[in-house]
């Protein structure tokens, strides 16, 4: 496992790349992982500084090694560990000390753990890129007392040398033969994940109550994921989008990014931006949480910092948002909500973002800029010349990451279109930025960073809930066929799916969710059911029992009304304000303490002009909110009432939206009820009974079919008319039997990729990689593929009539016996 945390950009860097490359070779098929450029030391003296290369292995245990890209006459002395040097970028400099102060910043981390104390051998070396062993000799260095150990230019050229220097390497510490247990714990130092961890709190209930079970959880170990961790981590140089299911932990990833982002380039200005304003507390706490960790408690965050800013999308009089910060940089007025033509928030905000776009030009202010939740800033209408208003208002504000790359700029977004409540545009580059940025989120950096991410394992939401969920909001067991829903295994992979049987009208197919892909672990210690779901002949009835039900949580369960109870009224907004208000008066009169999001204290039903817009929660009362405020909140017991404003018209997407975002608020059970009989409600039901394996009769969807890999997204984009794919990274894609013709490839990568029987007629392959392309049966009539690398490809049964083959690379090509 090897995590490259920035790009190699400069020229010093170089030996850096080359060492790394070598360390990846020898350590390839070892139980190990092995970071470039982290972690993040304390402060010791005047500057912040990295481990260049830190391994973590299993049997050697923790090496850190400190490359210096130094020609032998760059040394002028060594005195003891201090180096002086001549025509370097430093005048002098301590690189084994420097390493071994490293090493020891992170034994303080890995010595908290009492099982860890002293138990994991460690060690330290220097690596000579550009000096062989025979010229340190030459200059007498070997000599020296404090000869460090060191792995120079001619022991990078084998693995096996380099495997047997580390070993024979003095160990700093010795330490002892680690176990898997220990292993682990190793590894979630590492990636942070002891902050995650919740206190455990004294529970006064039965042993089998859901407080106790919960008591028993919190003590569970969050995973080490190692794409989490790379999502975490590594800082791309430019677009990057991060796709996930509900509870896979983008929030929580964007926010370590933001705050490794900041520790790594304290000059960078940077936004991390959101849409619901009641998520400020929880963000601003979690960026506060990874700055202490990544700096050992020496650094905190706070809502002030200039170089790290937390925005709302919006922004208000008293709370600076990103579209009012920028009014405020350019000196434009801002404009309000009763300004706007639009009720819906989305669309309210895509309208003043238009309307500043058109008034000024924006100046770049930004480094990089972090989207959480990036499909509730998409609208249908107000867009800017074919753009995304507030994307494209982000992007404006962004400096190029250099001066030679103008149009790459780090603006880095997360989504998840079925959390969509008020638009059904889904975030894909050509949807924000137009066709001519369609391309820039496919492929990766040239540092193996992906510029998408899709995350597909659910950290938040048990096993059988979050299957029910997708089931609800795309209608797998609705009567008349799924409303939207995947039309490729693929891409039901990625989201963490395995599909039997053909994806094709009228056949029968199975719907699986591995375990694997749901990490709470709750479904093992609750052997009843997680989901309930309940219908009432009145309102009186469902309230009443809400009531009931809250009552016993916190009488018999043990549970607390803040951050563990949470009711949720869906519907319109009318219907979902009434309705609040009703269930709020009911339960107060009933003894329960309620709180309203927005409201200056609990009990309190009408907040006037929503006085306290950031507060969700109160201590010792239960929220109970509409869906809009709840984004991005989740609670061990949550209650969904009103199931009937959806079930009335079951076939609207963005009330299935809202099912889909209460179901997957919860972390633990949920309780959902309604009122009336509807086919809805059967639909529930059976979902229910499913658990986590589907069979159905597969109709296609038959409103919005989901895109989600990158050959999907290639499909869509041409099927709506757009040719323009140039210098896509569509490499190792399943392209077969498509029709392609006309499309505009020019310099795309697609080396091993799959274009069996496709029309690629009159395609324009100029300087396209093709590399170990499989072109059986391929149609390629007056196709221009002037100085394409066809190395290794397969061209049997190709059809090149007329086809320009001018200057095309052909080694080892097969199926190619003469053209002209």
């Amino acid at each position: 496992m090897f995590i490259n945390t920035e790009s190699f950009n400069n020229r010093g860097q170089k030996g850096e790349r080359i060492v790394w490359e070598k360390i990846k070779q020898a350590f390839y098929q070892r139980k190990c992982l092995i970071y470039w450029r982290y972690p993040i030391f304390p402060i010791r003296g005047k500057s912040r500084k990295e481990a260049d290369i830190l391994i973590a292995d299993f049997e050697l245990g923790l090496i850190i090694i400190e490359v210096k890209s130094l020609l032998i006459d760059q040394i002028v002395s060594i005195q003891g560990h201090y180096w002086t040097y001549k025509n370097f970028y430093t005048a002098s400099g301590s690189p084994y000390k420097q390493a071994e102060n490293q090493l020891f910043s992170l034994l303080e981390y890995v010595n908290q753990e009492p099982s860890l104390f002293n138990q994991i051998t460690a060690k330290v070396l220097i690596a000579l890129p550009f000096i062989t062993s025979e010229k340190w000799k030459v200059k007498g260095f070997h000599k020296l007392a404090s000869n460090p150990p060191i792995l120079f230019k001619d022991h990078l050229l084998s693995s096996t040398t380099i495997t047997k220097i580390i070993q024979r390497t003095p160990n700093i510490i010795k330490g002892e033969t680690i176990n898997n247990y220990q292993w682990n714990l190793i590894l979630n130092i590492l990636s942070g994940t002891p902050i995650l961890r919740q206190d455990a709190r004294h529970v006064l209930s039965q042993n089998n109550s859901k407080g106790k079970i919960l008591q028993e959880l919190k003590k569970h170990l969050y995973q080490f994921d190692l794409q989490q961790e790379k999502v975490a981590k590594q800082i791309p140089s430019g677009f990057q989008r991060i796709r996930g299911v509900a509870g896979s932990g983008k929030t929580v990833l964007l926010c370590q990014k933001a705050a490794i982002m900041h520790l790594k380039h304290p000059q960078w200005k940077i936004a991390f931006v959101f849409f619901s304003r009641s998520l400020y507390e929880e963000i601003i706490q979690q960026i506060d949480r990874w700055v202490r960790y990544f700096s050992y408690q020496q650094q905190t965050y706070h809502k002030n910092n200039q170089q790290l800013q937390v925005f709302h999308g919006w922004g208000s009089q008293e709370q600076l948002g990103f579209y009012r910060f920028l009014c405020q940089v350019t000196g434009v007025v801002p404009l309000g909500v009763n300004q706007t033509t639009f009720q819906q928030p989305s669309e309210a905000l895509g309208e003043v973002c238009f309307s500043l776009l058109n008034q000024t030009a924006i100046p770049q202010i930004f480094d990089a800029i972090l989207i959480d939740e990036g499909q509730d800033f998409m609208v249908k209408n107000w867009l800017y010349q074919g753009k995304q208003p507030f994307y494209w208002l982000a992007y404006q504000s962004l400096r190029p990451i250099d001066a030679i790359n103008t149009q790459q700029k780090r603006l880095i977004w997360s989504y998840d279109e079925l959390q969509s409540l008020d638009s059904l545009e889904v975030p894909h580059p050509s949807e924000i930025f137009g066709e001519t940025f369609g391309n820039i989120v496919t492929g990766k950096y040239d540092n193996e960073i992906n510029k998408t991410e899709i995350m597909s394992r659910c950290y938040r939401t048990p096993h059988f809930i979050i299957i029910a969920a997708h089931a609800m909001v795309m209608g797998w067991l609705r009567p008349q066929g799924m409303l939207t829903g995947i039309t490729d295994k693929k891409d039901w992979k990625s989201l963490g799916y395995d599909i039997e049987g053909k994806l094709t009208k009228g056949q029968k197919i199975t719907i699986i969710r591995s375990l694997k892909n749901s990490y709470n672990p709750l479904h093992k210690a609750w052997k009843n059911s997680l989901i309930d779901f309940n219908k009432y002949l009145s309102r009186q009835q469902e309230i009443s029992a809400l009531s009931q039900q809250i009552y016993h949580n916190l009488r018999h369960d043990g549970l607390r009304p803040s951050k563990e109870i949470l009711v949720l009224v869906i519907g319109n907004y009318f219907q979902s304000f009434r309705l609040q208000q009703t269930i709020a008066n009911f339960l107060i009169r009933q003894g329960i303490d309620i709180y309203i999001p927005g409201s200056t204290t609990c009990n309190h039903l009408t907040p006037e002009n929503n006085p306290n817009p950031n507060q969700f929660w109160y201590e010792g009362a239960v929220t109970i909110s509409r869906i809009h405020r709840a984004k991005g909140q989740e609670a061990d017991m949550v209650y969904i009432v009103g199931l009937d404003h959806i079930a009335k018209a079951e076939n609207d997407l963005l009330l299935r939206n809202q099912l889909f975002v209460a179901m997957t608020r919860s972390r633990g059970w949920l309780t959902i009820s309604g009122i009336g009989n509807y086919s809805l409600y059967q639909e529930l039901e059976a979902v229910i009974k499913q658990k986590d394996t589907f069979t159905l009769t597969y109709q296609p969807p038959k409103q919005r079919e989901i895109m989600v890999t990158a050959a999907a997204e290639l499909l869509q984009r041409y099927r709506l008319g757009e040719r323009n794919f140039q210098k896509a990274e569509l490499s190792s894609l399943n392209l077969q039997h498509l029709n392609l013709e006309n499309i505009n490839l020019i310099g795309a990568n697609l080396s091993e990729t799959n274009l069996q029987y496709s029309n690629l007629n009159r395609a324009k392959l100029i300087s396209a990689n093709l590399e170990n392309a499989n072109l059986t049966g391929v149609s390629l009539v007056k196709a221009k593929l002037i100085g394409a690398n066809l190395t290794n490809a397969n061209l049997t049964d190709a059809d090149l009539t007329n086809a320009d083959l001018s200057d095309v690379i052909l080694n080892n090509t097969q199926g190619i016996i003469n053209y002209s």
